[in-house]
């Protein structure tokens, strides 16, 4: 199991940040620039303290979240039961692909659970073959049967 990352000291800038991009990014030619003005603080240092976050591991991704459906793809959670002497191996295998989005390790008899997003509906199946064809381990895919919309902001 992957150890805990111990607790990083957040400025308050740092949770200014945090706060004001949960959400309603601005959609505009230069956004980094009018979220940096309404902080009081250029666009050069607002992308250095994100960037600074980001290695940290204070925020593990900053990125927008697309419906893909909505643009002609699909989604699915996926799950593989891998033998633990073969984890590392396998979690490297899966995460080369581009399909993967994010890949988590779990205490249970599936013990790798990943999301996989394509291009197309048919890109899943093909996904989830080249998957198990290069690891030689089924990959379990659960489509997603009702979406739900749970918007959580957390105050940094």
């Amino acid at each position: 199991m992957t150890e805990r990352q111990a607790p990083v000291a957040l400025s308050d800038l740092d949770r200014r940040i945090i706060n004001a991009l949960q959400g309603g990014f601005p959609l505009s030619d230069r956004p980094y620039a009018e979220v940096a003005e309404t902080l009081g603080i250029s666009e050069t240092a607002l992308l250095t303290r994100l960037r600074s976050m980001l290695d940290k591991r204070v925020l593990t991704r900053f990125g927008p979240m697309f419906q893909v459906e909505r643009m002609g793809g699909r989604f699915v959670l996926a799950a593989m039961a891998v033998p633990e002497d073969r984890f590392e191996v396998v979690n490297t295998q899966v995460n080369a692909l581009p399909e993967v989005a994010h890949n988590y390790r779990r205490e249970h008899a599936f013990n790798m659970w990943f999301v996989l997003a394509t291009e197309t509906p048919g890109g899943i199946d093909a996904a989830v073959a080249r998957i198990e064809a290069e690891t030689g381990l089924p990959v379990y895919p659960f489509p997603k049967l009702k979406e739900y919309f749970v918007e959580m902001k957390l105050k940094a």
